[in-house]
């Protein structure tokens, strides 16, 4: 019968195979608790720095604006391209610059997160169907 702090198997003192067992499951144990409560207060520090920093809402604020004046733009350009090409005036334009509206305005969507981006399903989650 072995010891809990006599030599082990391999000839080295110490404690014995339970005894390390048990401070594996220990550690393990701690450093789960300590994982669990680092996802709690992730959010938190993320929240306080997007508030502490004008810098990055400012960002934000540029990035979602560029988006939808990048989809008018186009629009418009491919509606007057379509009109000058095709001596359709004013209905290229008129009709590509409302379909780049509507461009601009589901970027803007999918950038914010309220819309899931096209083949990835709800942006509601897997629980939220109903």
């Amino acid at each position: 019968m072995a010891g809990t702090n006599g030599p082990d198997e391999t000839g080295r003192s110490g404690p014995g195979k339970q005894g390390g067992d048990h401070r594996d499951d220990d550690l393990e144990r701690r450093r789960r608790n300590l994982e669990a409560s680092l996802a709690t207060r992730q959010p938190d520090r993320q929240e306080r720095k997007e508030g502490a920093s004008g810098a990055t809402g400012y960002g934000q604020a540029m990035k979602l604006s560029s988006e939808f004046i990048a989809g008018v733009a186009v629009g418009a350009g491919l509606g007057w391209g379509i009109d000058r090409f095709a001596g359709t005036s004013p209905w290229g334009l008129v009709v590509f610059l409302l379909l780049g509206f509507v461009a601009g305005v589901l970027n803007v969507l999918r950038s914010v997160g309220k819309v899931a981006e096209f083949g990835q399903g709800s942006s509601r989650g897997p629980d939220a169907r109903k």
